[in-house]
């Protein structure tokens, strides 16, 4: 009897161990070999052969890991304190590297772009943070990217979701947009003040050439207040016109004579 129980304690320790030799790797998975604790090779994906006892596998997961970096308080160049989160897109290309290299890529990819998210922005000012996004984006994806080689990993995006200050600095740049808003307008009003001037002095130059001209422009708003309903008008008539008119009747006179 015991001797059956050996036996049955055998084939099931051999049928388990058969089992354990055959292993399915999805697509996007690679396993990692090692042969008595030293790298043998990279196999995957399908079916492979782990002998048991002898080697061992890592599996490593090669899709694109799309990692959440945590709110951190930045400084920037102008001294303002502000809360800055990011999400950073990155997958394994070397699942040997990622293995080998390092003990916990995930962890070290982590904590590797919360301080460099946090040395990049130091290095720019506020307006820069909230209007060049793009650029900051950049930046600190080819940062990643060049210190993550050597664990196999490649950066592939990097993108900065919000960028929050506190009330006193909200306040502060509302007054300064609100100001920068004056000014223009007081700029554009100016300008336009200057465009008139120049308007009204090349008016008066034609019309002084043409004495006529003038003459015409009187009559023409004495012309425009009679046609307001008012029942006295006060317009003053400049000498010259009176002369003007003098000089008129004296020519018609000496011709009649």
């Amino acid at each position: 009897m015991i001797t059956l129980y050996f036996y049955v304690s055998i084939i099931v320790l051999v049928i388990a161990l058969l089992i354990s030799t055959f292993r399915i790797l999805r697509e996007y998975e690679r396993g990692v070999i090692f042969l008595l604790g030293r790298f043998y090779k990279v196999k995957g994906p399908g079916l492979i052969i782990v002998i048991p006892l002898i080697q061992t596998i890592v599996r490593v997961d090669i899709r694109t890991v799309v990692m959440d970096v945590p709110t951190q308080d930045v400084i920037s160049r102008d001294n303002v304190s502000v809360m800055v989160n990011a999400v950073v897109y990155y997958r394994v290309v070397d699942s040997q590297k990622a293995i080998i290299n390092v003990e916990n890529f995930h962890e070290a990819t982590s904590q590797l772009a919360q301080t460099t998210l946090r040395s990049v922005l130091g290095q720019h000012e506020l307006d820069e943070m909230l209007a060049s996004r793009d650029t900051l984006n950049k930046d600190i994806q080819t940062i990643l990217d060049q210190q993550t080689d050597d664990w196999g990993i490649k950066v592939s995006n990097v993108e900065i979701k919000h960028v929050d200050l506190n009330e006193s600095m909200i306040r502060a740049i509302a007054k300064q947009a609100e100001s920068e808003r004056e000014r223009r307008a007081k700029v554009i009003h100016a300008t336009g003040e200057l465009e008139a001037s120049e308007k009204l002095r090349e008016a008066a130059r034609i019309l002084s050439e043409q004495p006529q001209a003038m003459q015409l422009r009187y009559l023409h708003t004495l012309t425009e207040i009679a046609g307001e309903h008012s029942n006295t008008i006060v317009f003053p008539l400049p000498i010259d016109l009176l002369k003007s008119l003098q000089d008129t009747l004296n020519k018609g006179k000496n011709s009649s004579a």
